[in-house]
């Protein structure tokens, strides 16, 4: 079995050879480790081989790491790239350091508030759902210029608690190098459209285990990557039951048309990481 040593060295090398490719230094990407449903001692063994920045999908297991690993909260940095409904956005605010996936004003409104005085403002990048598929979330294209118009009036109205960094996304999973960039492509265009209307956006959440170097080849800064680092891995108790049934996790709908999910997230933005 490879260790995470081994795998770190492997993904670095990937991360590498891509920025190479497209002419740019390692140091403009972050590589940012998917830790979702692992346990904290593979997070704790990452941490030992360098790693400090992870991402979490689902809040409640996101939190418990968070405590678990509470001795090393100094040195590392908590990302939350899965959906966030309104009642879970306390908790995020008080314990994470960036978010992934604002898509709705109201959630950025309750994160800039509920950030506690004393912490560095809170990092968010917009999601955007730039192949517009009815299962992900994010803000559609055509919606985003309002969007990050209003969220960054938000944020320099408190600049102690919150602060716009850039754009994120889930693309359909693609094969071939040209399918696989045309959706980070166009999510770089949204991101340049922003910038030359004055918005300060440095960050491009984009690209993970399966494409980071179309990512990266199209402008990425930060590419989430989970399985290329930590293996293939478990499946919730939740989830296994929908595969056994051949029914997706979260099924049948709530009320309102999607799956319910009682942990602050839905398989509609688990990606592919």
């Amino acid at each position: 079995m490879q260790t995470i040593d081994t795998q770190l060295q492997l993904v670095k090398g990937r991360l590498s050879q891509a920025c190479a490719n497209a002419g740019r230094s390692v140091d403009e990407v972050t590589l940012l480790a998917v830790s979702k449903l692992q346990p904290a001692a593979a997070v704790r063994q990452a941490h030992a081989a360098g790693l400090r920045a992870f991402g979490e999908n689902y809040v409640q297991e996101g939190l418990d790491k968070v405590a678990q690993l509470a001795d090393l909260r100094p040195s590392i940095e908590w990302h939350l790239i899965g959906p966030l409904q309104s009642n879970k956005t306390r908790p995020v605010a008080e314990q994470f350091d960036w978010v992934h996936s604002v898509d709705r004003l109201k959630i950025a409104q309750r994160l800039a508030e509920q950030r506690p005085a004393g912490l560095a403002p809170l990092n968010i990048c917009l999601q955007v759902n730039v192949s517009a598929e009815p299962s992900k979330h994010g803000v559609l294209p055509a919606e985003l210029p309002a969007l990050a118009l209003a969220v960054a009036r938000l944020a320099a109205e408190q600049p102690q608690r919150l602060r716009l960094r850039g754009l994120m996304s889930i693309p359909e999973p693609a094969q071939g190098d040209e399918a696989q960039r045309r959706p980070h492509r166009a999510l770089k265009a949204l991101w340049a459209q922003l910038k030359a209307q004055g918005l300060d956006l440095d960050t491009l959440s984009m690209g993970m285990s399966a494409d980071l170097e179309a990512a990266v080849a199209e402008g990425s800064t930060l590419v989430r990557v989970g399985t290329a680092l930590f293996g293939e891995r478990p499946i919730k108790p939740e989830t296994a039951a929908a595969v056994a049934t051949d029914r997706p996790c979260g099924w049948p709908p709530d009320a309102r048309g999607s799956p319910a999910v009682s942990s602050g997230t839905s398989p509609g933005n688990a990606g592919h990481n």
